[in-house]
């Protein structure tokens, strides 16, 4: 019967007449359902009671007493069901995962978000969180206390964790802290039978003891720390990963790295003189750089000073080649010319720089020489600001105005040197 035909009796599908429409009242539902759950429970009580025949008034009392009974009964039964229906709500934090059980089967993982699952004991639920970083340490333990004024940290030494062999034999104490966080909370839960950090600190620690077995006590001590620590991450994600352990290693440092506490004193030392070792060697490299560069530049400018005198050097020989060649010229053409020209030339050259005075003293000339004229002639070039130095000093004074002014001149400067 569709859902808009009538019945028979002239009934709709919600049981009602022709006079009415519409859907069911919500509390004559209610009471419906009660009446079949107390048909359900107390079934046989119902028979019992109409078994009594003519019970009168007293039967009909026990008859109401069970029927109010067997309604509570089901009103808790309802109760308890949506209870236990409502149980397999959870909530599944941002940066969480959630995995889900059914009879301790894995089924799906749930992200984060409000989620249901089938109730205890038929499905659960591990929530893992997967966005929190953790730290493992090795070889120590850090506590953490409060005193009345400050909080204080203890640091708890583990010397069957931080004592290792090196491949030269020696005994190093060192100590290692790792971060990781969960990549696969199913490989966590279902191939993991132990805590995420022992997992972690027992595969670091063989991961360690294996790296620092290949080193020697003074690499590991002194410049392989970043060395050793990387590559103690590399194999250390490599062994959790065999293993399937859904685990991913963020970093791995070194805390410390020292020689057991009876030589630590002789290995002080050592590392003291290697540091004044590279101390020195960053000095002198220093000082290579800052002399180097001027040397190289004094160097550089020594060879073009060379190459100019070079240059100027072979200019003037090319330059006196061409005036001999040419001055030959003219001698071939007129050979005595020449040879006055020559002489001339020569004789100019020499009595330039020489001190001699060549004087003209004629009939008329009145000078009166001072001797000697070659130093008051330097002394008054002194005074003006025109002496030459050594080259010397000639002159030739011609009878006249010349003489009278040479003698003038001598005059004043034997006043001046008098004075």
């Amino acid at each position: 019967m569709a859902w808009n035909q009538q019945g028979p009796e002239n009934k709709d599908p919600w049981g009602q007449g022709n006079g009415q429409s519409g859907p069911p009242d919500l509390d004559q539902v209610i009471r419906d359902l009660q009446k079949k759950l107390s048909g359900i429970f107390g079934k046989s009580s119902s028979r019992g009671g109409g078994g009594g025949g003519s019970g009168g008034g007293s039967g009909g009392g026990k008859g109401k007493g069970l029927t109010l009974g067997r309604t509570g009964g089901g009103l808790l039964a309802i109760v308890v069901v949506g209870l236990w229906i409502a149980s397999g709500f959870y909530v599944v934090d941002q940066g969480e995962q959630g995995v889900q059980l059914r009879f301790g089967k894995y089924q799906e993982v749930k992200p984060a978000g409000l989620r249901w699952h089938m109730p205890f004991p038929i499905e659960s639920v591990e929530i893992v969180n997967v966005q929190k970083v953790r730290t493992v340490e090795v070889g120590y333990r850090t506590r953490e206390g409060t005193t009345q004024r400050e909080s204080t940290t203890q640091l708890i030494l583990v010397p069957r964790e931080a004592l290792m062999l090196t491949a030269d034999e020696n005994i190093i104490d060192i100590q290692f802290a790792v971060q990781y966080n969960i990549r696969d909370p199913r490989d966590l839960l279902f191939k993991v039978s132990e805590p995420a950090d022992q997992v972690v600190r027992q595969a670091t620690e063989s991961a360690v003891r294996e790296i620092v077995g290949r080193s020697s006590m003074d690499f590991v001590i002194t410049g392989g720390r970043a060395e050793i620590a990387f590559e103690t991450r590399e194999l250390l994600q490599n062994i959790l990963d065999r293993y399937q352990t859904g685990i991913t290693v963020r970093a791995v440092e070194m805390q410390n790295a020292q020689p057991p506490a009876e030589v630590k004193d002789a290995f002080d030392d050592a590392v003291r003189a290697r540091e004044d070792e590279e101390r020195l060697k960053n000095e002198a490299e220093a000082y290579a750089n800052d002399v180097i560069p001027k040397a190289r530049g004094a160097a550089a400018r020594i060879v073009q000073e060379a190459e100019g005198y070079k240059e100027s050097v072979i200019a003037t020989s090319q330059g006196e080649a061409s005036r001999f060649l040419q001055v030959l010229e003219e001698y071939n053409r007129a050979p005595g010319v020449t040879r006055d020209r020559l002489y001339l030339e020569a004789m100019e050259e020499v009595l330039s720089r020489s001190t001699k005075l060549v004087i003209d003293q004629g009939s008329n000339s009145n000078s009166v020489m001072y001797l000697p004229l070659d130093q008051l002639i330097r002394r008054q070039e002194e005074i003006s600001g025109t002496y030459v130095g050594d080259t010397g000093t000639s002159g030739v004074v011609t009878q006249g105005s010349g003489a009278s002014g040479l003698s003038q001149g001598s005059r004043n400067l034997d006043r001046t040197g008098r004075d």
